[in-house]
C-alpha cells in the first residue's frame, strides 16, 4: 500500500511537470518537458551517491580507520539481511547522519563526528539502524527521484515567468502566471507527503534492526535540539539538503519534509516494550505501531 502510494505521487509529480511543459509550450513542450525529466532522473540515478558526499566532504573509513563505527554499522546490516554499505564520516559538529545511493548494492551511510560524539553507542547504533531501514525500504533512490522532479518543476516555472506569457496558442496570461505560482508550491507538497511517509518508515525498520526503539526516540530528541542550534554545514550552502537528514534543520515545521519529531518518538515510545527488550517483540509492535501513514 505504501509503494503504490509513492508510486501514485510521483506520477502526479511527473504528470504536474508535464502540465506545465504543455501550458508554456503545447504538446512540445510537454513532451521536452518529460524528456528533461528522464534525462535528470537518468542522471541522479547513476550520481547521486557521488554528489551528495561530495557536498558533505564526506571521508570513507573502514575497519582499520574507525573499527567501532564501521563494526556497528556491519553488524546492524547484518540484522537488516543488507550488503555491507560504505561508511562515512562527515567533520562537522552538528549531530545528524543520512544514507545514499541507488539501491542496496550501492549504498552510502554518514554520520557526522558531532553525532558520534554526542550521542551514545546504543543511540548511534539506532540512528544508523534507521538509515539502514532507508537502504532497505529503497527510500534514498525514491527521495532523490521526488527532489530531482520537484526541483524540476521550480525550474521550468521560473523560466516560463521571465520568457513566455502563455502556450503560444492565444493562452491566458492570467493563467500561466497562476501555473507559475501553484506548479512549485503543489509540488512541494507531494513531496513533503512521500518524505514524511519514508520517515515513519525508516523510524519503524530502525526499530525493528537494533531491536532498541526507545534507544532511538531517546536519539531524536537529542539531534532535533542541537540540531536546530547548529545546523549541518552543507545545509548552509544547500537549504536543499536538510531532508537528506534523520532530523531537517533550518526549516518550519509546515514546510517541513519530516514530520515532527515529537510524532516519531512518540511512535517509537509506543513500540517499546515495558520490560526486558527482545528483538521478536519489536518487530511485532513495530508493525502495529505505525501505518504507512506514520499514525500511532
Amino acid at each position: 500500500m505504501n509503494g503504490m502510494k509513492t508510486a501514485m505521487l510521483l506520477s502526479a509529480l511527473t504528470a504536474l511537470f508535464m502540465g506545465l511543459g504543455y501550458m508554456f509550450g503545447g504538446a512540445g513542450g510537454a513532451m521536452i518537458a518529460l524528456l528533461v525529466a528522464v534525462g535528470m532522473n537518468l542522471f541522479t540515478y547513476w550520481n547521486a551517491d557521488k554528489i551528495v558526499l561530495r557536498m558533505h566532504n564526506a571521508r570513507e573509513v573502514d575497519m582499520a580507520s574507525a573499527p567501532d563505527f564501521y563494526g556497528m554499522v556491519q553488524g546492524l546490516a547484518r540484522n537488516a539481511g543488507l550488503p555491507m554499505p560504505r561508511v562515512y564520516i562527515v567533520e562537522d559538529p552538528s549531530p545528524n547522519a543520512f544514507a545514499t545511493g541507488r539501491n542496496p548494492q550501492n549504498a552510502a551511510v554518514a554520520a557526522t563526528t558531532g553525532l558520534l560524539a554526542m550521542l551514545s553507542r546504543e543511540e548511534v547504533a539506532a540512528v544508523m539502524a534507521h538509515e539502514l531501514g532507508h537502504v532497505r525500504n529503497r527510500d534514498t533512490l525514491v527521495m532523490t527521484m521526488v527532489a530531482t522532479i520537484a526541483g524540476a518543476i521550480s525550474m521550468i516555472a521560473n523560466f516560463a515567468l521571465f520568457f513566455r506569457g502563455g502556450n503560444g496558442n492565444g493562452g491566458n496570461p492570467l493563467a500561466a502566471i497562476l501555473a507559475v505560482l501553484v506548479a512549485p508550491f503543489a509540488a512541494m507538497i507531494v513531496q513533503m507527503a512521500i518524505s514524511r511517509t519514508r520517515e515513519f518508515g525508516a523510524d519503524k525498520a530502525g526499530a525493528e534492526i537494533s531491536g532498541n526503539p526507545g534507544a532511538l526516540a531517546s536519539a531524536l530528541a537529542k539531534i532535533a535540539g542541537a540540531a536546530q542550534r547548529r545546523p549541518p554545514q552543507a545545509v548552509t550552502q544547500n537549504p536543499a539538503a536538510a531532508q537528506l537528514y534523520i532530523v531537517p534543520t533550518g526549516v518550519s515545521e509546515l514546510f517541513s519534509t519530516h514530520p515532527a519529531t515529537e510524532r516519531r518518538i512518540a511512535a517509537l515510545q509506543a513500540m517499546q516494550p515495558a520490560g526486558p527488550v527482545s528483538a521478536p517483540a519489536v518487530r511485532r509492535r513495530a508493525r502495529s505501531a505505525l501505518d504507512p501513514l506514520g499514525r500511532p
